[in-house]
């Protein structure tokens, strides 16, 4: 969700030198789909198809996500308190989204809706309110654990 910590991880993790995509409002990898960004499908199945790394990361919001998460061996769902969620919309300088009282508004809602069908469908959850390191520490520690489909 907006305010998770998602982007903020992402850019953690591409420091580590892992490859760590951010999708987020980011045309190669999204597109308006009139009231909503979607994934284009056709680049997320390049992605995925081509990838090279022993672990890659991909970072999402979006309606048609469920499409290809039978490709992902994990799926960490990021999350905070609403009292944390808001404090990040309005402090945050890297994205306008959640400025105004409407979008606050709607990540709320989202946050009451749609967060709920996102954790049943997630691997693992992880509170971003603690230190970015250990938000780090733990997506890492889960991405390398051994897979039972591995030998």
């Amino acid at each position: 969700m907006s305010g998770a910590g998602k982007s903020t991880v992402i850019e953690a993790l591409a420091a580590r030198g892992l490859k760590a995509i951010d999708t987020d409002w980011n045309p190669q990898w999204e597109r308006d789909n009139g009231d909503e960004w979607v994934w284009r499908e056709d680049q997320i199945e390049i992605l995925l198809d081509e990838e090279d790394s022993e672990i890659l990361f991909v970072s999402a919001c979006v309606s048609n996500q469920r499409k290809f998460y039978h490709r992902f061996d994990v799926i960490i769902l990021l999350s905070a308190s609403e009292a944390e969620t808001r404090l990040r919309l309005a402090s945050r300088s890297n994205n306008r989204y959640g400025k105004y009282p409407e979008e606050i508004a709607d990540v709320l809602r989202y946050k009451a809706t749609i967060e709920p069908l996102l954790r049943k469908s997630a691997t693992v959850e992880i509170d971003t309110t603690v230190p970015l390191a250990e938000v780090v520490d733990r997506v890492l520690g889960i991405a390398r654990q051994p897979r039972l489909d591995e030998p």
